[in-house]
Formats: C-alpha cells, sequence, structure tokens
C-alpha cells in the first residue's frame, strides 16, 4: 500500500465534500444567519450528523475492520458469514434506536438542547424539525457498514465521495425554498433525511460485488459477533471523542442565543483539516496496520505508525497556525454576508480561533487510538475518551457563566490535547511505538517550517488587512490568494529543510 497514494484518494473526495459543505453553510449562512432558525436548525441537523460522525469517521470502521480482515484472512465465507449477521442486527438496532428517537423526541431535546426549554416556539420547531432529520441516522450508519466493507479491500474511493451526496442535496434544498417560498429551516431538514437515503442507495451498488447484503436474513448470534458488539460500543465513544466533546458544546451553548451558530460555523471550518489530517490517514492506515499486526510484522507496523504519525503533523501544525492567525479573515470570507453580521463574523472567529489550538490533537488522536483499535482493544481509548469528556464537562460548565460561548472550544482543546498526552502514555507503556530515527530528523523541520510559513502568512494578511473588510465583495478571491501562496511557501519550505517528501512515504 502507498499511504500518500491511498490518503490523496480518501483526501480528494473528503476536500471535494468540505468544498461544497463550505458552499452549502455559505448559503444557509446568507439565508437564515446566526438566529432563531439557525440554532433550531443545526441543533435538529447536530444530532443525526454527530452520530453519523461517529459512525462514519472511524469508530465502526475501528470495530468492524479488525474482525472481518481476521475473518477474511481465513476465508471468503467467513467473512461473508460474519458480516451478514452484523449487518441484519445493525439494521434491527438502527430501527428501535430511529422509532423509540421519534415517540421520545421531546425528552431528546431536552438533553441536547436544554436552553431550548425557554422558548416554548423554539422548542417546538426545534422537535418538529428533529423528528424529520432522525431517520438520517439509519441511512446513514447502513451506509457506513458498506463503507467499512469497502475499506477492508483497500477501496476508499466511493466511502469518501459518499458525502458530497449531502452537500448538493441541501444546496439544491436552499434554492428550492426560496424558488418556493418556503421554510428553509423545514425544507433543509427533509433534505437531510433524503441524503442519508441517496447515500445508502448508491453505496449498495458499490459493494454488492464484495458483499451482498439481503442474500441471508437469518441471525446467528456467536462468539464473534458478541466480541464485536463488545467492541463496538466503547470504540464509537472513544474513536469520536471529538464529536462527543462538540455535542456537549453544543447541549451547553444552548442556553446563550445565538451561541450554536458560532460553534457550527467555526467547527465547520477546522473540520476540513480534521477530514484530511486525521480521519482520511486514520482510515487507510486501519486495514493495512491490522494486517501487520496479525502477521506479527513489527518493521512494518512501526513504520506505518511512524509514516502516519508524520504525515498528520505535517498536515495539522500549519493548519492550526493558520486558523489562530487568520480565523477572522477566514469567518468573514467565508460566511460574512447577507444575514451574517459583524457580530457574528467576530463571535464565530473567537470560537475558529481556540478549536484551531486543538487541531493537533484532534487529528492525532485518529491515528493514536488505531494503535489500539488494530489491536481488538476498544476498552482502553473508551476509558481515555470518558476522562477526556468529563474533563470539557467540568471546564466548560465551571466557566461558561463567566465568559459564555467562547469556554466551549477552549474545554474542547484542552480536552483533547490531555487524551493525547494519555494515549501517548500508555502507547509507551505498553510498547506499542517507537519513533524512529527519520521522524527525529523530520518533526523539528516541519516545526521551522510551519513557523516561516506563519511568518509570510501574517505578513501577507497585513498587506491585504483593507480587502477582508466586512463590506468588501470580493473578500473571499483575496482569502484565495493569501492561503495558496501560503501553502506553496510551506511545502516548498518543507522541501527544501528535508522536513517532508511525498516520495518517502511508500509502504508496499
Amino acid at each position: 500500500m502507498n499511504l500518500i497514494a491511498s490518503t490523496s484518494t480518501f483526501s480528494f473526495f473528503t476536500l471535494i465534500s468540505r468544498v461544497l459543505g463550505y458552499v452549502r453553510d455559505i448559503l444557509i449562512a446568507v439565508f437564515l444567519g446566526t438566529g432563531f432558525y439557525a440554532d433550531v436548525f443545526f441543533v435538529a441537523f447536530r444530532l443525526p450528523n454527530t452520530f453519523r460522525r461517529l459512525f462514519a469517521e472511524g469508530s465502526f470502521n475501528a470495530a468492524f475492520i479488525p474482525s472481518y480482515a481476521g475473518e477474511l484472512a481465513q476465508s471468503k465465507k467467513n467473512a461473508d458469514d460474519f458480516a451478514k449477521n452484523v449487518f441484519n442486527l445493525l439494521f434491527i438496532f438502527l430501527l428501535i434506536i430511529v422509532f423509540l428517537a421519534e415517540i421520545f423526541m421531546p425528552k431528546l431535546i431536552y438533553l441536547i438542547a436544554p436552553g431550548f426549554y425557554k422558548d416554548p416556539e423554539k422548542l417546538n420547531l426545534a422537535i418538529k424539525l428533529s423528528r424529520i432529520t432522525f431517520p438520517f441516522l439509519f441511512f446513514i450508519s447502513l451506509a457506513s457498514f458498506f463503507s467499512a466493507i469497502l475499506n477492508s479491500y483497500n477501496r476508499f474511493a466511493a466511502a469518501a465521495a459518499i458525502p458530497i451526496i449531502l452537500n448538493i442535496v441541501l444546496i439544491i434544498s436552499l434554492f428550492a425554498s426560496h424558488l418556493f417560498n418556503t421554510s428553509e429551516a423545514i425544507i433543509l431538514s427533509y433534505a437531510v433525511s433524503f441524503s442519508g437515503f441517496l447515500q445508502l442507495f448508491i453505496l449498495f451498488f458499490f459493494v454488492r460485488k464484495k458483499f451482498q447484503p439481503f442474500s441471508n436474513y437469518k441471525i446467528k448470534i456467536n462468539s464473534k459477533i458478541k466480541f464485536f458488539f463488545k467492541k463496538l460500543i466503547p470504540s464509537i465513544f472513544s474513536s469520536g471523542v471529538t464529536q462527543i466533546n462538540i455535542l456537549v458544546g453544543t447541549i451547553i451553548a444552548s442556553f446563550q442565543t445565538g451561541a450554536v451558530s458560532y460553534l457550527y460555523y467555526a467547527d465547520r471550518v477546522y473540520q476540513i483539516n480534521l477530514a484530511v489530517a486525521g480521519i482520511a490517514i486514520g482510515t487507510v492506515m486501519l486495514p493495512e496496520l491490522s494486517k501487520n499486526i496479525k502477521n506479527n510484522d513489527y518493521k512494518k507496523t512501526l513504520d506505518l505508525q511512524n509514516r502516519s504519525i508524520e504525515l498528520c503533523f505535517f498536515l495539522s501544525i500549519p493548519a492550526a497556525i493558520a486558523l489562530v492567525l487568520a480565523s477572522e479573515e477566514i469567518i468573514t470570507s467565508l460566511f460574512g454576508y447577507g444575514s451574517f453580521n459583524i457580530e457574528s463574523v467576530n463571535n464565530t472567529a473567537i470560537a475558529l480561533t481556540f478549536f484551531a489550538l486543538g487541531v493537533p490533537a484532534f487529528s492525532i488522536l485518529k491515528i493514536f487510538s488505531n494503535f489500539f483499535f488494530a489491536r481488538n482493544n476498544t476498552k482502553l481509548p473508551f476509558y481515555l475518551s470518558v476522562i477526556s469528556v468529563i474533563l470539557n464537562i467540568l471546564i466548560s460548565v465551571s466557566f461558561f457563566s463567566k465568559v459564555g460561548f467562547v469556554i466551549i472550544p477552549i474545554a474542547t482543546s484542552i480536552s483533547s490535547w490531555v487524551n493525547v498526552f494519555l494515549y501517548y502514555y500508555f502507547i509507551k507503556k505498553r510498547n506499542f511505538h517507537n519513533f524512529d530515527s527519520k521522524f527525529f530528523y523530520k518533526f523539528p523541520r516541519m516545526i521551522l517550517s510551519a513557523v516561516v510559513m506563519g511568518i509570510i502568512l501574517y505578513l501577507l494578511l497585513g498587506f491585504f488587512s483593507a480587502k477582508f473588510d466586512y463590506n468588501e465583495t470580493w473578500k473571499f478571491i483575496y482569502l484565495f490568494i493569501v492561503v495558496i501562496v501560503s501553502l506553496l511557501s510551506y511545502l516548498i519550505i518543507t522541501n527544501f529543510l528535508g522536513a517532508f517528501k511525498f516520495k518517502d512515504i511508500k509502504l508496499k
């Protein structure tokens, strides 16, 4: 496997999806802003979308792929029998979850947005929209199962490309609501569930050559199935700890008007780096890492782990610096139009700045957790994630009344860094990893390259400062120029210093 090639394939489609996601969010910002309807829709969308991230972005893979790869190593029939049992049980479980959620949605809204109970109109609309969006969970979770099958065969393109559908459908729905003069929030909610169905339907056609999900409706709960589901719950929690922390932030932010929207837009910006530097690398490395560990190939295991960490830092460190330095310029250029006023820009930029400080931590957690998942250990990541979430809640609740919504991204970043150091402690204690000479050679050069890039970015922002005024029409063009120049400078510097060369990461 070529780590760069596989990651590039995954990242390419992910970037397209995220760019379309930005277009979608720009349109939502223009139509809804950060007021009443925006807060309600984002809560209704946050609930199933958090589950999507929990299932789709590594956690289901973390539990499923090592078990499935083990069965596949024995025989295709064993693997198919195992996968069909998992699929049938997952199908039934998800139906029950969606059914119960639809019935008890008022209680669920109280859990994720208790602040809405102060406003009956806001509460009732949130319940209505959440009931419309929640079936998305059923469709997207089964789609994630199909993605895990494809990833097990090192087929990453379809799984990475499928989220593009969500953004296309939501963009079309926004124009449709404007064309037919109907409520944007309601149309968007229906579009969320419809996009989930489309994603499942399309992935079915890609996976059917490798796996036939509807050929056997029998369920055989054997020791292998019990072992898988025993791993699944802790892996969902541990692999999705960043998303759980963000959901916790949404709950607390519901007590401050507009705060849910500020956090949502800030989250959307830094998530593009997390998708490339954490999720893409983690998704690509897991099948190969599981195979190497199963074959007791310590040399390949160590090389894959080092190169994955290397690539993760190469992408996440400059991104964090750029997001901290240019948070206001990024937010005003992407969203500062229409109903998204200057106050919204300033508050969202503050949230983005503090989220950015945690970007390398969010990314490396996806890599470190795989060191355990590939060894069929989901318990320790679960315990570490619980500590992270508890710490996040304690910091957020303790200081929210004093400093407001800004404590939420601060708490998320702090708890994530604490989680990284705890992971590293146990990785070293269990002798799962040692940094090699290549990493020690390149890492300080990466830091130096990122600092120089940061200086160049700072000077460029100062030079074009007048072009980023809120009322400027073409500020997005200038942001694009600044980003491209800074990115090229970083690539040139890293290549010159020998900090990183793409040809170096070839894992055959």
